[in-house]
């Protein structure tokens, strides 16, 4: 969502309009929530108190472990596709050249990652990407459903090898991969186990992208049939571990804005720590960070 979102602004007006749109679009999905306007008014006062956090445990606990989207929303309505089609001008991201957006999908009956490519992008192929499964019905794209991409691919680095030229990838990490504390309840056992089965796609095709690097690094295999390509990393560190994982159904404009601050300080020193870096070396050490 947050690359069609940022295609669509940065048609209008560059990196401005990129970073313009996606406050426009959060601040909608926070404002929207899952209710409509005149039931979000009347449940402010509630989404403001300390009243709300305790309405995200109890749905994490109680309701989406035991309870299935066909159920509890028979009809399929999905308030977070309205925020995207009023945002997103799919046509225009289609024709998006100067970009290259690649989006993920797991295929629910062949348990397959899809790539979807800007080109194709509709509301449907994106929603797909962000289709979890206890929450949202699956999505269909040509007769086939589909879930999120993160199970096999979070985010799936290799269409960045055969679509592109650029050496560079930059990852944004937003789910922890390390927890100090031992879950213990059914919910943190849960919750747990999601992190890293999301984590496990991307630390697959890191020790991958390792293997391959020290056979390049040592001449066994060509520089010009495989590319070398230089990872970077992002990440909100021991802070995001404050954020337990329930956290994300948590849509409030407090905590999406204390996400953005810290989001913003990572870049920020990422930025002033390793800008030089860029296109010529890698400044994350693959077999520390994750093996």
């Amino acid at each position: 969502m947050n690359a069609a979102v940022l295609a669509e602004g940065y048609l209008e007006g560059g990196r401005e309009g990129a970073r313009e749109t996606l406050a426009k679009f959060w601040r909608s999905v926070s404002n929207g929530g899952m209710f409509s306007s005149s039931w979000q008014e009347r449940l402010d006062p509630f989404f403001a108190s300390p009243l709300h956090s305790m309405a995200v445990e109890w749905w994490s606990h109680f309701v989406s472990p035991h309870s299935s989207p066909y159920h509890f929303n028979p009809l399929n309505i999905n308030h977070l596709r309205n925020h995207l089609e009023k945002t997103v001008d799919f046509a225009k991201v289609r024709a998006l050249t100067e970009l290259k957006l690649f989006v993920a999908a797991t295929n629910v009956h062949t348990g397959r990652i899809r790539i979807f490519e800007g080109s194709e992008l509709t509301a449907d192929h994106v929603m797909a990407s962000a289709c979890i499964p206890y929450l949202f019905q699956a999505v269909e794209i040509d007769g086939e459903p589909y879930w999120d991409g993160g199970y096999l691919g979070n985010p799936a680095l290799f269409p960045l090898f055969y679509k592109t030229a650029c050496p560079d990838i930059v990852i944004v990490q937003i789910n922890p991969i390390t927890r100090k504390m031992t879950p213990r309840t059914p919910r943190d056992i849960q919750n747990r186990l999601n992190e890293i089965t999301f984590n496990g796609a991307l630390l697959s095709e890191l020790r991958a992208i390792d293997f391959v690097n020290r056979l390049v690094d040592s001449d066994i295999l060509s520089r010009g049939d495989y590319m070398r390509p230089f990872i970077h990393r992002i990440s909100g560190g021991d802070i995001l571990e404050r954020f337990p994982a329930s956290s994300k159904l948590d849509s409030s404009w407090s905590l999406i804005s204390e996400l953005y601050k810290v989001g913003r300080e990572a870049a920020k020193q990422w930025l002033d720590e390793t800008y030089h870096s860029i296109g010529s070396e890698s400044t994350l050490n693959l077999r520390i960070a994750y093996t």
